[in-house]
C-alpha cells in the first residue's frame, strides 16, 4: 500500500521555528511530505531595500511589474526553500520542499501559496497550512469551504 500525502505550505515566518521543524519531524514519519515555504514578509523587504513598492496584493497574490521583480522574489524563495533542506538534512528528516512558482513557457508565474493549497487539494491526502498566531484565524476563514485543510500556528 502506497504511504499517505500530505501537502504543508508554510509561512516564510514560520519555517525555521523548532516547533515547525519538530511537527515536521513527526508528520514525515508517517507520511511522504511536501513543503511550500513561502516568503511574503522576506520578499517585502528586498523590494523595500532597492526602492521598489510592495506592490499590489490582489486575490491571486502580488502583483509584479517586471521580471526584474519576479526574479527577486523567486530569489528569496529560493533562499528559503535552501534553509529549510539544509535543517532538515541535518536534523535527518525526509521532505521535498518546493516554492510556489512556475515556469509555463519561458514564463516565471508567482502562485500565491494559500492558492498552491487549493492548487493541490484533490491530489494530497493531508493539508496543512502553517502561520504565525495574529494570521490564524484570517487562514481558517480561508480555508473554511476545505475540510481537509487544517490552520496550524504556534510561537
Amino acid at each position: 500500500m502506497a504511504r499517505e500525502t500530505a501537502f504543508v505550505k508554510v509561512s516564510g515566518d514560520m519555517f525555521n521555528k523548532p516547533e515547525f521543524i519538530s511537527g515536521l519531524a513527526r508528520l514525515s514519519s508517517e507520511y511522504f511530505v511536501v513543503v511550500c515555504v513561502g516568503g511574503g514578509t522576506q520578499i517585502n523587504l528586498a523590494f523595500k531595500e532597492i526602492g521598489v513598492g510592495v506592490g499590489i496584493h490582489g486575490p491571486l497574490g502580488r502583483e509584479t511589474k517586471s521580471f526584474y521583480e519576479r526574479q527577486l522574489a523567486r530569489d528569496v524563495l529560493e533562499r528559503n526553500q535552501v534553509e529549510l533542506q539544509d535543517i532538515l538534512a541535518s536534523e535527518k528528516i525526509t521532505a521535498t520542499v518546493i516554492i510556489p512558482t512556475l515556469e509555463i513557457g519561458s514564463v516565471l508565474c508567482h502562485v500565491n501559496g494559500d492558492q498552491m493549497v487549493r492548487t493541490v487539494y484533490l491530489g494530497f491526502d493531508r493539508i496543512f497550512v502553517v502561520t504565525v498566531p495574529d494570521r490564524h484565524e484570517k487562514k481558517k476563514a480561508e480555508f473554511v469551504d476545505l475540510p481537509k485543510v487544517e490552520v496550524l500556528s504556534f510561537g
